[in-house]
């Protein structure tokens, strides 16, 4: 496997993040042996959340440059409304590798014991709040 596979294999969460929040990359490339990521993001939010999963998938992140501006006039992803739910809007989690229902409630909520709202929102998808499957879509209340 070349270095480049390598380490946007290491950084997939984040790379996910980028394709999925509407962040325009400019750069993606090994420098210095280095992953070299360069872009825009929509908001400081996205920004800070795409930094949140660089950082999950490696605290030093010494392999990783990534040089991301905020770029207002980029659009904002949309958040997918719930069906029959005018008033409250929702969101997706795509479920990664070592996830949990808690861990996600978590970084969701703030309170790992929050996952059964979680669980009760994907009743449709899920038996079992300890069976949840890598690359799952669920709905984040």
């Amino acid at each position: 496997m070349d270095r480049l596979e390598e380490l946007k294999n290491k950084y997939r969460a984040a790379i996910d993040t980028i394709h999925q929040r509407g962040v325009r990359l400019t750069h993606m490339h090994v420098q210095d042996n280095k992953l070299f990521l360069q872009g825009a993001a929509p908001s400081e939010e996205i920004k800070n959340e795409v930094w949140n999963q660089i950082k999950a998938s490696d605290s030093s992140y010494s392999d990783l440059t990534c040089d991301l501006t905020v770029d207002p006039s980029l659009p904002q992803p949309q958040v997918q409304q719930a069906a029959g739910s005018q008033s409250q809007t929702r969101k997706t989690y795509t479920v990664k590798s070592g996830d949990t229902l808690s861990k996600i409630a978590k970084e969701q909520y703030g309170d790992a014991n929050d996952y059964n709202k979680i669980f009760e929102a994907n009743r449709d998808k899920l038996d079992n709040p300890d069976k949840i499957q890598v690359g799952q879509e669920l709905v984040i209340p």
